[in-house]
Formats: structure tokens, sequence, C-alpha cells
């Protein structure tokens, strides 16, 4: 990433007024320092030479007490503004990021990038705060009080500010020398850390089942290998960054030395007066402070620049191509995918392979989709649900005795969207109670909630929960076990009206007596006017329903559904 990339502007609207503020503040630093140079300069050289005169020295006291106090309140508006533009960048970023995840879909999360995106929405976003309190507005200072105060210093004297004007350049040479150096330590630790995250994250979600096998101890090696190396990394950037700053502080050092000796040896021969001398010794420091700032605050928002970097890969992945009309509803409605290949995003082959589907909204039932595993069952209902993108084929919308070329994933943008059930093998519950993950701001009237949890075999799990309905369950559902988070979430699709119900694997994790109690709910609802498309492959699901449809699947051709025909009640 650049010092600073334009496309944080672009994605973040709080940067903008961030840097104009720091712009604006940065002349007004440049301006104090030249009036506090000039008031210690003034008020020195009169107590030096002789020729003081107490009303010049007690201005310029108070001149010089009135400019410290002003630059004080800039370098404390700077901070301020800076962690809170820091703050409201980061969530802006994130905010984009999951919007952004949301219409990309699970099949890209699942590709490799879901670990990834936790982590940087998690925490690696939030290592642009040291960016924004220090970096940035240093690299701003640099690009404004620098030029500004060496203009000033060549006005005063051409010959220190020949000198600091040849040796100025140094210190972005070194920072760039120095940061290439850094650069592969950098991104080495950045990889330690994120396959640290990535294994913590997996151990966190298969700690209950390592728990009930008795193998919670077994990870704990590769965890601390991994630790060890992280903290072998980190340390070593650490070592980097402190060499780093010990030369750029050296470069500094000697430069300004070199001024003052010049300074020095001029007054001795008297071809310089005493006041511009001050003058100008007093602004040396000052001219090279922002560039020693930014290279002290490179490694500090080096991980910030990184997580922006990949905020920008995922904000600017490509999203499926959208047709020209949208759904509107599913009333009356015929669906048909003509030939859909889907590759699959972990290899070259298609599953499902010459996908032809239809759903005519008409009339209710229950259709099953089975065959082996990896033959595209899961694949089918995600296509219909708009969260993966036909690779080849086309998908026709005939509604209303028209047709249209649509795209699936305009399903969330419209109306057809809360008209469609969808229960995966893996629910999706948040932190909160149990009745909030049912109804999910939805009202509900107490007997329809009480008929779909009797239904789904849920009304045990309540009764046996220590504060029933308003137990509350952890990320993920944690506190429930698999069953009951099964029964939950068919729950909460069985006390809703949409007219297309999708399931995948709902009797997964679930015992006999449980597994009849949710078929049975299943065949019920084409009575309430609500069609189903359940993946399954158990012979107890089959039996339920009214259609049965095989999904064959090779590993050169992927798999055929054909002759689908799907009846859901208008």
């Amino acid at each position: 990433m650049s010092p600073f990339d334009p496309r944080l502007a672009r994605y973040a609207r709080a940067s903008r007024s961030f840097l104009v503020l720091t712009v604006g503040l940065g002349v007004m630093t440049a301006a104090l320092l030249a009036g506090q140079a000039a008031a210690v300069a003034h008020g020195i050289s009169p107590l030096v030479q002789g020729t003081v005169r107490p009303g010049r020295v007690v201005f310029c006291l108070s001149a010089l007490a009135v400019l410290f106090c002003l630059r004080a309140a800039v370098a404390g508006a700077q901070e301020r503004y800076g962690r809170r533009s820091g703050r409201r960048v980061v969530a802006e970023l994130r905010e984009q990021i999951l919007r952004r995840t949301l219409v990309l879909g699970p099949r890209w999360l699942d590709g490799g990038h879901g670990v990834d995106t936790v982590a940087l929405v998690t925490r690696e976003l939030d290592a642009l705060g040291p960016y924004f309190e220090g970096y940035l507005p240093q690299l701003i200072l640099s690009v404004t009080v620098t030029p500004a105060l060496l203009v000033l210093v060549l006005y005063l004297d051409p010959v220190c500010g020949a000198l600091i004007a040849l040796t100025l350049p140094l210190i972005p040479l070194f920072m760039v020398l120095i940061g290439r150096f850094t650069r592969r330590e950098t991104v080495a630790r950045l990889e330690t850390l994120k396959r640290l995250s990535a294994q913590l994250l997996d151990l966190l979600a298969g700690l209950p089942t390592l728990r009930l096998l008795g193998r919670a101890g077994a990870p704990l090696g590769q965890v601390r290998a991994l630790g060890e190396a992280h903290r072998h990394a980190t340390m070593q950037t650490l070592s980097r960054a402190f060499l780093s700053s010990l030369a750029l502080e050296l470069l500094t050092t000697l430069s300004v030395a070199a001024v003052a000796v010049s300074i020095g040896l001029r007054l001795v021969h008297g071809t310089l007066d005493l006041t511009t001398g001050l003058f100008v010794l007093l602004l040396a420091p000052e001219v090279f402070l922002p560039l020693r700032q930014v290279g002290a605050q490179f490694h500090a928002s080096a991980d910030g620049a990184a997580a922006a970097e990949r905020s920008f890969k995922v904000l600017e992945t490509p999203l499926p191509a959208q047709g020209a009309d949208r759904v509107s509803d599913l009333e009356g409605m015929r669906i048909e995918l003509c030939d859909v290949d889907v590759q699959s995003a972990a290899s070259s082959r298609c599953a499902p392979r010459s996908l032809a589907l239809t759903l005519d909204l008409s009339v209710p039932s229950v259709v099953a989709l089975v065959g082996g595993s990896g033959a595209g069952k899961s694949t089918a209902l995600a296509v219909l649900l708009g969260w993966v993108a036909p690779t080849s084929g086309r998908v026709r919308v005939r509604h209303g005795g028209s047709d249209a070329d649509v795209d699936l994933g305009t399903l969330e943008h419209s109306s057809m969207w809360s008209r469609i059930a969808w229960l995966p093998q893996r629910p999706s519950l948040v932190p909160g109670t149990v009745l909030e993950n049912i109804l999910r701001g939805r009202s509900i009237s107490p007997e329809k909630l009480a008929g779909a949890a009797r239904d789904a075999g849920f009304d045990a799990v309540v009764r046996a929960l220590p504060q029933g309905w308003d137990t509350r369950v952890g990320q993920g559902g944690n506190g429930l076990s698999l069953g009951q988070r099964q029964r939950l979430a068919l729950t909460r699709v069985l006390v809703g009206d949409e007219r297309l119900v999708l399931l995948d694997e709902p009797t997964a994790h679930l015992d006999a007596e449980g597994e009849a109690s949710v078929l049975a709910a299943i065949r019920a609802l084409p009575s309430s006017g609500r069609s189903v498309v359940m993946v399954t492959h158990r012979a107890s699901a089959r039996a339920i329903a009214d259609r049965v449809v095989e999904v064959f699947s090779t590993p050169l051709q992927g798999s055929r559904l054909t002759g689908l025909a799907v009846p859901v009640s208008a």
C-alpha cells in the first residue's frame, strides 16, 4: 500500500474530512513553529548582546507563551480528531465489507475467504487506529510543515537552507530502503497471525466435540508452535523497527549538527547575525521532525495499511452479473434453470452440470433432491437463493405470460426474498435468547409459536432449558446441542408464512424420534399452501416426498438434474 491510498477516501467518507482538517492544522502548526522560533530568537539575542529592552523581552515571552498554548491546542485537536476519524473509518470499512460479503454469498466465503474475512472485520481493521492517529497526520505534516519551514530557512539563510535541502532527501531514501528490508518480516508476521487465527477459530468451533472425546488438550502443541512462530516474527519486526528508528535519528542528528556547525562558524567570523542564527537553529530540527515521526510511526501503522489493502481486495471483488429485470414476487411465477453449470471454487469440475430445473408455482408439494455427496444438491439450492451465479447456462423467469432472463442474485433486493424460507445444514444463530432467534423481529402469536415448536419437537427442548424461551445462547448457538439447534431453526421456518421452503438436510443430527416429528411437520407444510424443496440422504425423508429427483455426478461431467417440476401455491 502507498503512503496514502486514494481508495481509502473513496470507500471511507470520514477520511476525507480528516484529510482536510489535518492539512489545515498542519498549516497552523507551521505558522506557530515559525512564530515560536522568532519569539525565542528575538527574546534571547538582545540578552546575549547586552542590548536588552525590558518591554521587548516581556513581549517576546508573552508571545512565546501564547504560541505554545496554541500549538498544544492544535496538537490536541489533531490527536482527538485522528482517533475519532480512525474509529469512523474502521466502522465504515467494516460495514461495507460485511455488505459485500453478503452480496458475494456463502460460496465465496467457503472458497477460502471465510476465515480471512472474519479475522479482517473482527481484529485486523482495528490496526487502522495507529495509522490515523500517528502515521497519516505526520505524513501530512511532512508535506506541509517541512516545505514551508524549508522555504523560510532558505529566505533567512540560504547557506543553511541549501545544507538542509541536501540532507533532507536522505531521510525518505533511508525509509524506503529500510521499508523494503523489513517488508518480508512484516508480511511473514501477518501470515503467521492469520494462520494462528484460523487455527484458533477451528479449535473454538470444535472444542465441545473434542471435550466429549477427551481430546481437548490435543491441539495445545500446535497452538503453542504457532504462538511461538508469531512471537519470533514479531520480535524480528520490532528489532528491525528499533534499528530503523536509530538510523533515522542518527541521520537527523548529524544533519542538524552540520547546520549548527555552519551557524557557529559564521557567527565567529561575523558573517551572520545572532538573531538570524538562533532563528534558523531553532527551525532546523522542526524541518526534520515530521519526517522523523513518519519513520517512527511507519512500523506501527504497517498492520493498518495491510488491513486496508486487504479490505480493498474484498470491496473490489467482482460481483455476479445482474440481469436486466428484477424479480418482484412469487405469485404466479415459473423459474427455469436451463443447462446451468456451476464451477467449483476449489477445482475445475462443475457441480451441478447441465442443471435443468423448473419451479412451477401453482400446487404445493414436497420435492426431495437425493444423490451422492458433491453431486451439486446444495449448490442447486444456492442457485435458487441467488447466492451462486451460474458459470454458464440461463436462468429464465416467466411471470404473467412474459419471459425474462434475470440473475437470481437480485432476490435479496426484492420482495421475492421475503417469500423464501431457508434452512441450511448449519443454522445461523446469534447471541440472544431462544425466542429472539426464532422471531427475528417478527410479530408471531403465542398460539402459532407453540404449534410450530410442537411440530418441530422443540417444545420439549424449551421445557428442559433453565429459563425456557428466555434462555440465552451464545455465538453460533453455543449452549445448545446440534439437534437442539436444528429443531430451533426448523421452528423458525415453520412459524413463518413463506411460500417456498428450501431445506438442506433438515433431519441431520436428530435421533429417530426427533426425525419422525420433523418429517411429519414437513409433510404438513403443503396443506398450508407452502411448497418444499428438500435435500436429503435418508430413506425416511424420501418416503414423505411427492417427488424424488436424483442428482448424479461424475468426476468429469459433474452432475445433471433434469425434469424437476416443483408446484408451489400462488
